[in-house]
């Protein structure tokens, strides 16, 4: 119930002394009597405060009691007359001060009947919001049973509410675009608040505007592969009704998923089927069959992709991330598991491929704190040319897993010679190589501290220039060339043949 409401009850023969502007229209939360001096450590906000003054001694006590109600959190005063036989004017005037509602209660009028008829109303309320709540969602439900899409629904509950609604994945994906797309920079601030709120539903400040992030189910999932309904607002200032519409929503969102996520996992098996079949070697007219099965069509050129949530994060996992990034690129299927454990798309072939699946990503790092997100693509191939891509793809992979950082992308367009080299090599044999090239370089640098790897790898990316090398490094060109000599007589190496800077070069790539 409102404030007013509670004015307005004639057998309370309650008195409005003073009001802030939009007081009356605030629910009234639960109340509590108190007569301590201070008592604002026990409140815990939007209470109705209830007092005898007892606490009252001298005029400048009202000061000290309503401060510190202030600042708990307290909307409103009940004062009793029955003691002063009326409300002192100087508590009226601290009311003022502080903007706290103060309301007279007579002297015949029990704490205890004011009490009983706040949680009357209360739980009368609570019964007529459940009641609500149901027709609500029997309604919402019976418009999807009944063939309504979620953007309608979203739009119905954008008008009830009157606030723009949406529904975003955690890679930024419109599920939902409500009034049209938000602009990318906008997605990337509500996708990273979604991914590391504490609790849900959140507010994110996304330039003059307030987002509420709200989730889709329980909101105990993983959030790397959830869904989020976001509301042009701040949810904190909403009515209950308007929260609770946008729950309902969220719920029913949840069951469309669903529905959704079952027709990735029917076809998640055909998908595996085809790659299982490229692995083999099939021809490419069984390719084709299989790619056709899964609902690509095989004439077109496509890129593979090959994705791995590490460390030991399941194949459905990265799966799942895989087949939210490819809705909005197009005709696409998956395959949760390859012979390597990692997933594998077939996405179409597009000029800005790479960049919308680095971008969209790049969005889950902040999910990634104890795990990494590794993805490798090969480049545009037809049918006939498919086992070839998929072996540039887990190239490309390899070099993306080594790469480090939380999410980390790379095409094979992008792959350098003598990266591609060493993406073929086993890592227990890059190691090796690394180790006896370089290791008693590495063993000089942990017992002395003296640098010598980082001012070699500087050396050679400069091609052996003295004069480059020491200004990067901020250092005299002697003391670069005393550090360039030491490595030589480490590594038994001479830097100015060609042939032994290949092999230091490699083997500082293979670290």
């Amino acid at each position: 119930m409102l404030l007013a409401e509670l004015l307005e009850t004639p057998r309370l023969g309650l008195r409005l002394l003073h009001a802030p502007e939009g007081s009356l229209e605030r629910p009234v939360g639960r109340t509590i009597t108190i007569d301590l001096l201070e008592p604002g450590r026990y409140l815990n906000g939007g209470e109705l405060v209830l007092t005898g003054l007892v606490w009252r001694r001298s005029p400048e006590d009202s000061e000290t009691f309503v401060s510190s109600i202030a600042e708990g959190g307290a909307t409103c005063l009940l004062a009793g007359a029955a003691l002063l036989g009326a409300v002192p004017d100087d508590l009226v005037e601290a009311c003022r001060r502080h903007q706290v509602a103060l309301v007279e209660v007579p002297g015949d009028v029990a704490f205890a009947d004011i009490t009983e008829y706040v949680a009357a109303a209360g739980a009368a309320g609570e019964s007529a919001r459940m009641s609500a709540s149901l027709a609500r969602q029997r309604q919402l439900l019976s418009a999807i049973a009944s063939g309504r899409s979620l953007d309608e629904l979203a739009a119905r509950v954008a008008s009830e509410i009157g606030h723009a609604c949406r529904v975003l994945t955690a890679s930024g994906r419109h599920v939902v675009p409500g009034p049209g797309e938000l602009d990318p920079e906008t997605v990337d601030a509500l996708t990273r608040r979604f991914l590391t709120a504490d609790l849900l539903p959140a507010v994110a400040e996304v330039g003059d505007r307030s987002y509420s992030l709200f989730p889709v189910g329980s909101g105990l999932a993983d959030r790397v592969t959830g869904w989020t309904v976001v509301v042009e607002s701040d949810h904190t200032t909403w009515p209950r009704e308007d929260l609770d519409m946008v729950h309902e929503f969220g719920a029913i969102t949840a069951l469309d998923r669903s529905r959704r996520d079952e027709g990735f996992r029917v076809r998640r098996p055909l998908a595996a089927a085809t790659l299982a079949h490229l692995e083999a070697g099939a021809s490419p007219a069984e390719i084709a069959t299989g790619l056709r099965q899964s609902g690509l069509d095989p004439e077109r050129p496509l890129v593979l992709a090959v994705a791995e949530l590490g460390p030991g994060g399941p194949p459905d996992a990265v799966a799942a991330v895989l087949e939210d990034v490819a809705l909005g690129l197009g005709p696409s299927v998956v395959a949760s598991a390859a012979r390597d454990g990692c997933a594998v798309a077939f996405l179409p072939a597009r000029p800005d491929l790479t960049d919308q699946l680095r971008r969209s990503l790049t969005r889950l790092a902040p999910a990634l704190v104890r795990g990494s997100l590794s993805v490798g693509l090969s480049g545009e191939s037809g049918i006939e040319a498919l086992a070839g891509a998929l072996e540039e793809a887990r190239f490309a992979h390899r070099v993306a897993r080594s790469g480090g950082g939380a999410v980390t992308l790379s095409s094979s367009e992008e792959v350098t010679s003598h990266v591609l080299l060493l993406a073929t090599v086993p890592d227990d044999i890059r190691r090796t190589y690394a180790q006896r090239v370089l290791g008693p370089v590495l063993e000089h640098d942990q017992r002395t501290g003296s640098d010598l790897v980082p001012t070699l790898d500087r050396f050679l990316t400069y091609a052996g220039s003295w004069t480059r090398t020491a200004e990067s490094l901020h250092l005299h060109v002697n003391s670069v060339r005393y550090r360039i000599s030491r490595v030589e007589e480490l590594t038994g190496r001479d830097l100015t043949t060609m042939e032994d800077r290949v092999d230091v070069f490699l083997a500082l790539r293979s670290l």
